[in-house]
């Protein structure tokens, strides 16, 4: 199956210690990350002595029932997860968050991201007798966790975190605590908030906002997190940290409310189509944007070349995510489910579109041809990132060269095959300046430029082989 959007959401995590309410924010809060996955969602919840359980298939809304909520609604302790699949199949067993049983106690787990060195444990530890209940990369640390020795839990944990290797947040809750761990060099984000005296970590801010939580700060690259009822302790599971937050959570992925060091996508958005309009010299009438997530950077193009923005094209907001049957003439009838020009806004007019990316190039074909039907004289592509050309093995579900057109084809060629009378995109300098502008201590870009900052291992393609010298 593919969707027609072409470039899929990791996954949204969240939790909160120690709050009466603690499964119903976290559901508010996984409302608010459902953009993040639609697959499936769940929360585990504890009362300080055991750990009880939900989740299901679907949006959050029918993932979990009245009655699941109902049975966790006493429960002080909470995490919960969204649910885009990345590595392991689409079903059941590999909705998370994962809670294990055992004799030393109950485990929660909920992850975003890929471990790329996921392969290699689960061998060992099968070898070593481990049994697998799932085909999710995440059940790796559970065991890893578990399989340790050490009398001292926190210990065990960063024993643990420090044989993967690749893109995760986790938060991990026991009977007692809640821990907090990101990759030491924070490609996925993870935030720090607290609402009525009880801390709450999330994928993004957009869910503190939900659940009337202030935020604190963005978890830095490495570091280790724990809430007991003691209260809260900081620490870093390991010395070397080297920040590549994703640059497509800037550019796509995020709301455009949520903020990375207290600064808002939006706002990053805006400014990324600022830059674009100064590398972009065309005359034109106006400028529309692609709805949602490019509304922003042509705002922001509109702002910089003195161009007016128009609302030219129409989203059906009650499509949702379309998946559709394999082959292109399908793909193109789904993406007119989604979009539709406004002839009396773009007749006549020579007009720029603003697109966030272009992954296969079918949404950029069939907007370019719908509005030159709808009586544009002239349409011009501006895409407010620069050409999306290799895979990525962090958490974007995009995995190999053959499902991205700029990875074979010049950007003449894809002006060629969307019918364009121009494209533009962002270069690799003016995205990097954007956020650095911002207070970005640095950004993952290998999908734009094959730079990839952690070692690729275990999901290595044979096609992508070279690749692996690239790592660091």
């Amino acid at each position: 199956m593919y969707d027609i959007r072409g470039l899929n959401e990791e996954c949204g995590v969240f939790g909160i210690f120690n709050h009466p309410q603690a499964s119903e924010l976290t559901y508010i809060a996984l409302h608010s990350l459902q953009h993040r996955g639609q697959e499936g969602a769940g929360i585990v919840c504890s009362n300080g002595e055991f750990l009880f359980g939900a989740r299901g298939m679907g949006l959050l809304t029918e993932a979990l029932s009245k009655e699941q909520m109902m049975s966790l609604d006493t429960f002080p302790h909470a995490i919960g997860h969204v649910r885009y699949a990345t590595t392991g199949g689409s079903e059941l067993s590999n909705v998370q968050p994962f809670l294990f049983k055992s004799h030393k106690g109950d485990l929660g787990l909920a992850h975003n991201g890929n471990l790329v060195n996921a392969l290699s444990i689960r061998e060992a530890l099968e070898d070593d007798g481990a049994i697998f209940q799932t085909s999710s990369d995440s059940e790796v640390l559970a065991h890893l966790i578990r399989k340790n020795k050490s009398p001292d839990k926190k210990q065990r944990i960063k024993t643990a975190l420090r044989q993967l290797k690749g893109a995760f947040a986790f938060v991990i809750l026991d009977e007692d605590s809640l821990t907090i761990a990101l990759d030491d060099h924070g490609v996925r984000p993870l935030m720090l908030g607290m609402v009525d005296d009880a801390y709450c970590v999330a994928s993004e801010t957009c869910a503190f906002t939900a659940i009337g939580a202030d935020y604190i700060r963005d978890i830095e690259p490495g570091e280790l997190i724990t809430l007991n009822e003691q209260g809260i302790e900081f620490d870093h599971y390991t010395d070397v940290s080297k920040p590549n937050l994703c640059s497509m959570e800037y550019i796509y992925f995020a709301r455009a409310d949520s903020e990375f060091r207290s600064t808002s996508t939006y706002t990053i958005r805006k400014s990324l189509g600022q830059q674009l309009a100064r590398e972009m010299d065309i005359d034109a009438d106006i400028v529309i944007g692609v709805p949602d997530s490019s509304l922003a950077a042509a705002k922001g193009f509109s702002e910089a070349s003195g161009v007016p923005q128009e609302q030219g094209l129409i989203k059906n907001r009650y499509v949702g995510r379309t998946f559709i049957s394999k082959g292109q003439e399908a793909r193109e009838r789904a993406v007119r489910m989604k979009l539709s020009p406004v002839r009396d806004v773009v007749e006549g007019k020579r007009v720029i579109v603003i697109d966030d990316s272009i992954v296969r190039g079918t949404t950029s074909r069939f907007i370019v041809k719908a509005l030159k039907k709808a009586g544009a004289k002239e349409v011009h592509m501006g895409v407010s990132s620069p050409p999306l050309k290799n895979p990525c093995f962090y958490g974007i579900d995009v995995s190999t060269h053959a499902e991205i057109i700029a990875s074979a084809k010049s950007t003449e060629e894809i002006r060629d095959e969307i019918g364009a009378d121009s494209l533009t995109y962002l270069s690799v300098d003016a995205m990097h300046d954007v956020y650095y502008s911002y207070g970005s201590k640095g950004q993952c870009d290998a999908c734009f430029t094959g730079n990839y900052p952690i070692e690729i291992i275990d999901r290595l393609l044979p096609q992508e082989k070279d690749l692996k010298t690239k790592g660091v």
